[in-house]
């Protein structure tokens, strides 16, 4: 197998997270330069101690949890009893720069294979997912399209596509994901009908799929009600997670498409069962052999 680590979230986008709305005076420009640097480590360790962060970056511990604070306050991190962490748990979901860092050549394979299911002259629905977000570069080739979606990047990587309608859907914001949910979210939602929703959850266990947000599977169930075909798309460690909050059985869906780094008896065990199973090559796969 490929031990490599996933590369990092790119330095850009933790530092729009990091420095949104701060002066950029040269004390804040230090300031927001070391929480970048903190967000950066803390997301390449997954959970870390605050006492090895304060020794790592030579600070006080209280500068220390205020730099924490504003930084889980805009969703990029989480503190709990002296310890600070951006990977998932059961309960918590990470933030959308830990995830994005992760699985990224599953991730792009199987976003391009789920672009060739869309027709030009289509309506989609995108979920806020890693995943869904890498087809985003392959859309251009399916115009003209409908896209709808409740990612805020999303929004702001489509908006200068030609011949491509955007439909951004408001509701609360959400820091940790960049994205909106709600009653609001919804209701727009319902409103609604599109031709295909591609969706994406944290974890499939016995059959089921999962995510740690209650609104977060409030969101994406009424994409699937309002859509005429569902995709679902998990990379071979969704199988592996746990989540509390179940949005519906994995057979709900018209197609699931997964990589190839996916256990082979698992999805026989899948397509047994009925589901529709689709696997994307990636390279990691045939370099791990």
């Amino acid at each position: 197998m490929n031990d490599a680590k996933a590369p990092l979230p790119s330095a850009d986008q933790i530092e729009r997270l990091v420095a949104d709305d701060l002066p950029s005076d040269s004390r804040q420009a230090r300031q927001i330069a070391r929480r970048q640097l903190i967000a950066e480590t803390v997301i390449a360790e997954g959970t870390m101690r605050i006492e090895d962060l304060v020794d790592r970056f030579g600070i006080s511990l209280m500068t220390a949890h205020r730099d924490l604070d504003e930084l889980a306050a805009r969703g990029l991190l989480r503190k709990t009893r002296g310890v600070v962490s951006a990977a998932p748990t059961s309960l918590i979901e990470s933030s959308d720069a830990y995830r994005e860092a992760r699985q990224g050549a599953e991730k792009s394979a199987i976003a391009a294979l789920a672009v060739q299911q869309i027709e030009p002259g289509q309506a989609v629905f995108l979920d806020d997912s890693t995943t869904v977000s890498r087809m985003v570069p392959h859309l251009g080739a399916k115009v003209p399209l409908t896209v709808i979606t409740n990612s805020l990047l999303m929004m702001n990587a489509l908006k200068g596509i030609r011949d491509l309608t955007l439909l951004g859907l408001g509701g609360q914001f959400h820091h940790w994901c960049n994205a909106f949910m709600g009653h609001v979210t919804t209701q727009e939602i319902r409103n609604l009908r599109a031709d295909t929703a591609f969706i994406s959850l944290s974890a499939i266990t016995d059959g089921m799929v999962f995510h740690q947000s209650p609104e977060m599977v409030e969101t994406k169930r009424a994409m699937w009600g309002s859509a005429r075909t569902r995709i679902l798309l998990a990379d071979h460690t969704k199988f592996e997670r746990r989540a509390l909050h179940a949005m519906g059985p994995l057979d709900d869906f018209d197609m699931v498409i997964v990589d190839d780094l996916t256990p082979p008896l698992l999805i026989d065990r899948l397509r047994s069962e009925g589901i529709r199973i689709v696997v994307a090559p990636t390279d990691r796969a045939a370099s791990s052999d």
